[in-house]
This record gives structure tokens, sequence and C-alpha cells, in this order.
């Protein structure tokens, strides 16, 4: 069968989609993150469900059973959710399909916040597959999270979602959809494809099969150019030139990348001694360097919450008299299942002092956190004005290539630039990531089945993690110094 989903995997990668049929076991196990959004995208499609009370759901039904239902309950002319179709090898169901008059309306629910072009890919199958089984289909639309939503009482499905009409771009994007059924259909029946590596690895979204297919990609590739359009490193990586060091001089670089050409033929480090120079001398003492953990449901949890927002749940902060100074180190971890943001500003607000550097990782993040969280807690207001004033971002160092180490690989996020200044390292760690740390906080927090040992241990291991983003801020800066000295 070519299903919905094996279809979009085919547009995407002939190679994907023979694997996904033909090969599964080479496909790695979801880690717990993607499960989770799995699981939020359900919660999601029940809300949408709401929105047609009299519907008929056929989810928790087996595949036959779904489709001996499925054709029973045409004839009642109710809304259908889950109805399943299976014709000639394709196989699709539908999220929602509404009566309208003599014919259906196809309805596709996605926690994304706006239409994307796989979402049209995906409606233009399932009603190719339900023109296909003898259904008429009059509109399409797209149910999707409207982004403006506030949470005020129980949700309201019907402010929570915003539908669309796609009927018109789904008429434009299904053109030669049966030809490209039918080439998938052979394909899935032959031997394996040959492909090249491209755009479409991450396109539209991250391939699973990546880490098979770039194994014969060279260290220090064109891929690993800072901030160049991956058209421009695959038409260099298909031409021959595989390796930062065998660019041509005429291949037009910007200056960032043209220090990566440098050091891979020079070897070394790049150091702007007089911008490391200026950007330490501009640190005030006592410096706070700070760092937050946040988790951004799609369904608001809290009152006065707009979906995706996030919500602080966590800080690590660690304080530093002088230069080379002692270090004192405070750790925030909200209690209970209420909002945090409260405690969260209370907590800051006491331990972040009236003066001194406040030093961060990426300050657009902590900056918006924090206004997001005084948008509903208006007493801070004052306190924050004073806050971002004192705000310095290490990222600049790196974004603006005052250091560079081609061990960084293009990056200038701190887990690339940590282990090229120092042997501090996040692996020894139970928790390594902050998609993870959000993931395990909103688990033993809000999951009421989780035993006390094991939100405890959880706590700690968030506390950890949260701590080593901080001691990672400290280490990188003490190196800079040493470059200076």
């Amino acid at each position: 069968m070519l299903t919905k989903s094996n279809y979009l995997l085919g547009l995407q990668c002939p190679k994907l989609l023979w694997a996904k049929i033909n090969d599964k076991k080479r496909f790695p196990k979801l880690s717990e993150v993607a499960l989770a959004k799995f699981k939020e995208g359900e919660l999601i499609g029940d809300l949408a469900k709401e929105l047609f009370p009299n519907g008929i759901d056929l989810s928790r039904l087996d595949f036959q059973e779904n489709l001996e239902e499925t054709k029973k309950v045409l004839e009642k002319k109710h809304p259908i959710f889950e109805a399943g179709f299976l014709v000639d090898e394709l196989f699709s169901r539908a999220d929602i399909l509404v009566p309208n008059g003599e014919e259906w309306d196809v309805l596709e629910v996605k926690s994304a916040t706006k239409i994307k072009e796989v979402n049209l890919h995906d409606v233009s199958f399932q009603k190719f597959v339900y023109e296909k089984a003898g259904l008429k289909i009059k509109d399409c639309y797209l149910i999707h999270i409207n982004n403006q939503y506030v949470k005020n009482g129980e949700i309201e499905p019907s402010e929570l979602f915003t539908k669309i009409n796609i009927t018109e771009e789904i008429r434009e994007i299904e053109k030669g959809i049966e030809e490209r059924i039918n080439k998938m259909l052979e394909l899935i029946k032959q031997t394996e494809p040959k492909t090249q590596i491209g755009i479409q690895c991450t396109n539209p979204y991250e391939c699973q099969l990546k880490f098979d297919c770039w194994k014969e990609v060279p260290e220090d590739s064109v891929h690993d150019f800072y901030r160049m359009l991956k058209k421009k490193t695959f038409e260099l990586y298909d031409s021959g030139i595989k390796k930062i060091k065998d660019v041509p001089e005429e291949i037009k670089l910007n200056s960032k990348q043209q220090i990566q050409k440098t050091l891979s033929q020079d070897e070394g480090i790049h150091a702007d001694k007089k911008g490391i120079q200026e950007f330490l001398e501009n640190l005030v003492y006592p410096i706070y360097y700070l760092d937050f953990e946040t988790i951004n449901p799609g369904v608001p949890m809290f009152d006065k919450m707009k979906p995706y927002q996030r919500i602080p749940f966590q800080y690590s902060l660690h304080i530093q008299n002088e230069k080379a100074g002692e270090l004192k180190h405070i750790s925030f971890l909200h209690e209970g299942t209420e909002d945090p943001k409260k405690s969260f500003l209370e907590s800051l607000k006491q331990n972040l002092g009236d003066s001194g550097t406040i030093l961060v990782y990426n300050q657009s993040f902590e900056k918006g956190v924090l206004r997001e969280s005084v948008e509903v807690n208006p007493e801070f207001e004052d306190w924050l004005e004073g806050i971002n004033k004192r705000i310095v971002d290490l990222w600049d160092i790196f974004k603006d290539f005052k250091y560079y180490n081609p061990t960084q690989r293009g990056s200038a996020s701190i887990k690339a630039v940590l282990p090229a200044m120092s042997d501090l390292s996040y692996k020894n760690l139970d928790i390594r990531k902050g998609d993870v740390a959000s993931l395990e906080y909103k688990r033993v927090t809000y999951d009421e089945w989780i035993s006390n040992e094991e939100r405890m241990l959880v706590r700690a291991q968030l506390e950890d993690y949260c701590c080593m983003d901080t001691l990672a801020e400290v280490e990188i800066i003490n190196e800079l110094y040493k470059i200076i000295e």
C-alpha cells in the first residue's frame, strides 16, 4: 500500500520511500521528543473533533474494522473522524470528513500555526484516494492552530483553531498526482534507487536516513560553511568541490566563510584579540551568568497564555564578583503544577541584584521569555526595563567570528563552542539537550502516575543540565581571557 505519509516520503526522496516500505529496520527508533510531538498532535486532533459534536469517531477501530465501518457510516451523512479508504493499493484516513449536500468536504488538522506546502500535498493525496473510492469531494480545508488565541478558562476549540479553505491550492498542486503515484508504486517494487544527497535531506523534514546517506561526507566539508545557502553548498559538492579547503578563489565567500577557508588550509584557530578584549572590557562585575529552560505547549496550559508561548520553569545562575573569582550558584526549578511565570520572575528579581552584567547566550531568547512573562505579570515591568539594559550576549563573540575553531563545524551554538574551548562536557549528564529537559519537566510535573522517587531523580538531572549551561558560559569567558593575555 501507498499511504499518505509514504506518499509524502516519496515526494521528499525516492530512496526514503523505498526504505520505508522495504527495509524499515534501517530507520532509527523515534526519540522521546518525537513521540511527545506525536502525542501533542493527537491531543490537538481530539480538540478539533469537538468542532463537530455530532461526529462519528472511527479512530479506535483496527484497520479492517475501520474500512468496513467507514462504508456503513457514510450513509448516515454525519461528520466522520478517521474514515479509512483502501483502493488500488492506496490507503488514506481522513482527519475529518464533513457532508456537504451530496458531496463531502475534507478537513485536515495540523498542529502548526500556518499552512505549509507539504500540507497541501497531504490533502491532495487524500482527495485523490477518496474520489477514486467513489466519494465526491467538494471543498478541502486545513484546520490549524490560531496563534492569537488567548486562553481564558476552558479551551474553546472554535477559537483555538483557524479553518482555511485550500480548495484552489489543491486543484493546482494535484496536477500530475496520478503519474506521481504510479511512479511510486512501481518504485517500491524495484531494487533500492540510488540518490544523491541534496536539499531534500532536510526539506520539508530532517530525513531519518540522513546519518546513512551522509556517512561519506568528509570532515570540514562545504556543508560546514557558516550560513551558506544550502543550494550553493550542494552546487559546490555536486561539482566535486567537497572540502572547504578546495573551494576555488573565484567562488565568492563572505568574511566569516573566508576565515573558515583560511583555517582549513593553514589549520589553527581564529581569534580577533582586539574584538575579544573590547567585549571583555565592557563586562561589569559582578557578572551574573544566566540560562533559562522553557516549555511551549501547543495547547495553552494556563490562562492569559497563547499557543506555543514559552513558559520558563527553571534557571541557573552563577555569580562572580571579580575576574577569576569564586562562583556562587543559584538554581531555580518551579515546584507544583500552577503557572511558573510569577514565581520564576520573583526568584530572578531576588537574585539578579541591582548592578553588574547579566551574561546570556543568545539574548533574544532570554529577553523574549522575560517579556512574555512580564506581559501577564505587569508588576515586574519597571524591573524588567532595568534588567534588559544589563544583559550582554556572549553569542556575539561567536556569531561575529571574533573566535572560531574548525571543530565547531560552522556552528556558533554553545554546544559546538564549548568543546572547542574546554574539556567541560555534557556527555556524562543524564539530560544533555534543552528539548529533552522540557519534555522531562512536563512528564514528571504533570503526569500523575510518576512516582515521587522518579520525580525527584529527574528534577536533580534537570538542575545538573541547566547548571552546566551557565558553567559553560563561565568556562568560555575564562578561555577568552586567556586568549588576550
